[in-house]
């Protein structure tokens, strides 16, 4: 498994990893594909073709403003999300499209961008195809991208290869010095090596990114300072998330009624209401399309960041190699689930999303209280058992309801399998491994309309004000 951590985390605007950061990433591989085949100076026009679940909820999670900004040559990590409003005004209202920054078209959006979400691209419900013309009319270029989910980006070729029953067989070949291809692997090594899961991570991370160990710290603190970031920005916004649900930030009141408290004086679960705060400050940040890190999703990224300030404020003798050996943790169970199963809503529900951020924030917090490799996955195994058939219906489309809340209740079930799993010894009558294929087989019985698509559910059942 050739995954990095940072695979797993990465820096993007919200509201979507599958809608938002994913198609901006496509729009974005469509016009450097262009101009390497050198034919952009013939370029005239470009249309773009959304499938399924990518449609069907692809206004309420911003998905034409992003690919917008992918064809002006922008990606989620570069872009500054205060300026995104005023880049697309300027698009929509002059009907001029700056593509990749060298050369300006007309593109209407009306036009120019089909939402097809009666049909649906064979190799994953979150398809789109892009296509460039001459003034002619004459097709210059064309190629179809799959949004797998944490802002994973597919083309064609690429999905058909993922999809083979030979793609652990056409990795690179970078030999990594602890590989592992599911949790037994990864529990054996351990066991040979006597190393942690975090050590096994980060020892595979020098290969892969051919950085040392200061190095891979620093880009881990970083991703971490983002994550705090969102939480600090989260719980000092007020006022109404767009979309026309109406739904109103809470995290900032929240934020202020607990700072006025004293922790543990009269409420022993006050500890949970900021772990509450702390996961709804992010995603409220996400729904507004602010500065986010996938944690492994968008729609789930209050998760992580919230047990890992829960970590940092509450637990004696907290640090930075704590938050390192998280993350790396994390990211390790991270990539069990991408490469067995799904980090996509639109492919499992979000028993993908939400299920597995919790898995994954269960398995780190395990880790820096002590735990050791069976204690966490068996944290991970629990994190994930009691979140199988997690629906994905979002109300309007929109990553709101029910997704803020649901974050704040992944972050509590993550600390309680921690602690589940540190008071036994590590032996499971459910193997993390078995657990993960569950979620993969419910997934694939799950119906469609479950599956981030907003024809089920809380999405239909909830009148819109």
């Amino acid at each position: 498994m050739k995954l990095s951590i940072f695979d797993l985390f990465k820096v993007g605007i919200g509201p979507s990893s599958s809608h938002t950061v994913g198609p901006m990433l496509a729009a974005s591989r469509f016009v450097e594909a262009l101009e390497a085949i050198d034919t952009h100076h013939q370029l005239h026009r470009i249309t773009v073709e959304l499938y399924g679940a990518l449609a069907l909820t692809g206004i309420g999670h911003h998905t034409d403003t992003a690919i917008l900004l992918g064809l002006s040559g922008f990606t989620p990590s570069m872009l500054d999300s205060n300026q995104v409003a005023g880049l697309i005004d300027t698009v929509r209202s002059t009907g001029w499209l700056n593509v990749n920054g060298t050369q300006v078209i007309m593109f209407h959006q009306d036009r120019d961008m089909q939402f097809l979400g009666e049909q649906f691209l064979p190799l994953h419900p979150n398809g789109m195809m892009l296509k460039a013309f001459d003034v002619g009319d004459k097709l210059l270029f064309q190629e179809t991208y799959y949004s797998i989910g944490g802002g994973f980006v597919l083309n064609e070729q690429e999905a058909k290869q993922s999809a083979s029953q030979n793609q652990q067989n056409q990795q690179e070949d970078t030999v990594l010095p602890y590989p592992f291809n599911n949790a037994a692997e990864l529990l054996q090594s351990g066991d040979e090596h006597q190393l942690s899961i975090a050590e096994m991570v980060l020892n595979n991370e020098k290969v892969l990114t051919e950085q040392n160990d200061q190095q891979i710290k620093q880009q881990i603190l970083a991703i971490w300072q983002v994550m705090q970031q969102s939480i600090e920005h989260g719980c000092q916004q007020e006022g109404i998330l767009p979309g026309g649900l109406k739904v109103k930030r809470r995290a900032s009141a929240l934020y202020k009624n607990l700072s006025k408290q004293k922790v543990d004086v009269d409420d022993p679960l006050k500890r949970l209401d900021w772990l509450n705060v702390f996961a709804m400050a992010v995603n409220e940040e996400n729904a507004a399309g602010g500065r986010v890190v996938t944690a492994p999703t968008n729609g789930a990224a209050g998760v992580i960041p919230a047990v890992l300030a829960y970590y940092q404020r509450f637990i004696p003798n907290s640090s930075d190699e704590g938050i390192c050996t998280f993350l790396a943790t994390a990211a390790a169970i991270g990539m069990l689930y991408k490469t067995n199963a799904s980090i996509s809503a639109a492919e499992v529900g979000c028993q993908g999303e939400i299920g597995v951020a919790c898995s994954m924030a269960a398995a780190g917090f395990c880790a820096v209280l002590g735990g050791n490799n069976q204690q966490i996955a068996n944290a991970a195994e629990i994190g994930m058992e009691h979140n199988l058939g997690l629906t994905c219906d979002p109300i309007a489309g929109l990553v709101q309801i029910p997704c803020i809340e649901r974050n704040a209740m992944g972050a509590v079930k993550a600390v309680n399998a921690a602690r589940l799993a540190l008071q036994g010894d590590g032996e499971q009558h459910v193997s993390l491994d078995s657990v993960i294929e569950t979620m993969r087989q419910t997934g694939a019985d799950m119906q469609s309309k479950y599956k981030e698509t907003a024809l089920g559910g809380l999405a239909v059942n909830v009148v819109m004000c």
